[in-house]
């Protein structure tokens, strides 16, 4: 009887904290990432610094706290030099984070810093379309690293916008930055 009555008032107590904002949020949005420094065995890949896209997904049981689990298409890029030999590259992540949100007395702005893990996958090809063949010198990497980000958001109702930047660690390159524009909805 008292583990029923905790656990209805715990769920009671979180419906009430989250009544102004909701539990649950989605949202996606465009970001700028740069993957540069690519390398494998000594051979150089195409720095990738494209626009792309993400999507995130998160609970916020209190004001202060949210978990939240991030795609991020990182993008790919090929670089064609002389004698028609080319480099090709791409990435993707996947993130969770734990968030802390800066506790303001602005109703409708948040600032928030975030720290987690990112598994990541990179991908890498170089070769000529002569001699030796495409994608001749090839490699597939994968890895979880630790990730962080930082940023602020602004809602009005179940809607809102937030700008952030984050930052996660891909063994031979000079690292993953990226800087995104999303849009988000509360669930409930």
């Amino acid at each position: 009887m008292r583990r029923i009555l905790l656990i209805t008032v715990l769920t009671l107590a979180a419906g009430a904290a989250r009544a102004d904002d909701g539990l649950l949020y989605v949202g996606a949005g465009i970001s700028k990432n740069k993957v540069q420094g690519i390398t494998n065995a000594g051979v150089p890949f195409a720095d990738i610094d494209k626009t792309s896209w993400k999507v995130l997904a998160g609970v916020r049981p209190i004001k202060l706290f949210a978990v939240e689990a991030d795609y991020l298409d990182l993008g790919s890029r090929t670089d064609t030099f002389i004698a028609q030999a080319s480099t090709h590259s791409d990435a993707k992540a996947y993130a969770g984070y734990v968030v802390g949100f800066l506790p303001l007395p602005v109703p409708f702005l948040d600032v928030f810093g975030k720290a987690g893990l990112s598994r990541w996958k990179l991908n890498g090809s170089a070769g000529s379309t002569v001699s030796p063949p495409p994608g001749f010198f090839a490699f597939s990497d994968q890895g979880t690293e630790f990730a962080w980000g930082a940023g602020a958001q602004a809602h009005i109702g179940n809607i809102g916008g937030r700008l952030e930047y984050e930052r996660f660690r891909i063994p031979n390159t000079d690292d993953a930055r990226v800087f995104s524009l999303s849009v988000f909805m509360n669930l409930f």
